[in-house]
């Protein structure tokens, strides 16, 4: 959950992209660091095996304000998509302060986006946490390529509690703020409600 660090006065929450192989989680957070103020972020780290990597940087977003006289620094990772990396996945949903889910829209990766989910709320269960709980977003990326499946029918198998979502393209950062926004607001409410 939340680290408060006392000395810099920051609340640090850790924002987790979680979703399918080649979904786009990682051009989602290559536009947020891209499109970012130099100032407000660190260094992006990648930590790359054979075949995926992980990615994750920290920024401060100087227009969420304060908690109590203390800003908030947000950690935001990916997961690798593959399910072969799950030990991977487990570790970086540790601590975990709200989830974007990133799904393909193609109609192809239909069942990649049902299995995602689906492991995604498995090893939350795994640590404890509840997914209904959780600040928690779905994205559903690359709705600009012609074979997608209409949303109305992603909704429906993806997202049957009705959370916030939204449509996007990373490739061109349409959306990927938007989505940002969303998760992070729900974490601050969380933040607030816990006495921040």
């Amino acid at each position: 959950m939340s680290f408060i660090n006392y000395a810099s006065r920051e609340i640090n929450c850790k924002i987790v992209y979680y979703g399918p192989g080649l979904c786009g989680k990682t051009t989602n957070l290559q536009y947020i660091y891209n499109k970012s103020a130099e100032e407000t972020k660190g260094k992006m780290i990648s930590l790359a095996t054979e075949t995926e990597r992980t990615l994750f940087f920290d920024f401060l977003p100087l227009a969420l304000g304060e908690i109590r006289g203390f800003k908030t620094r947000f950690h935001l990772y990916t997961v690798p998509g593959q399910v072969f990396y799950d030990a991977s996945r487990k570790l970086i949903l540790k601590g975990v302060d709200g989830v974007v889910f990133v799904a393909d829209s193609q109609e192809e990766r239909l069942d990649a986006n049902i299995e995602s989910m689906e492991n995604l709320k498995d090893n939350l269960e795994e640590q404890g946490f509840d997914l209904d709980k959780l600040p928690f977003v779905i994205q559903y990326n690359k709705v600009d390529l012609p074979n997608v499946t209409p949303v109305d029918e992603l909704r429906e198998l993806l997202n049957p509690d009705e959370v916030p979502d939204m449509t996007a393209c990373a490739m061109t950062g349409e959306g990927v703020f938007e989505t940002l926004k969303l998760v992070a607001k729900q974490v601050l409410i969380d933040l607030k409600k816990g006495g921040g």
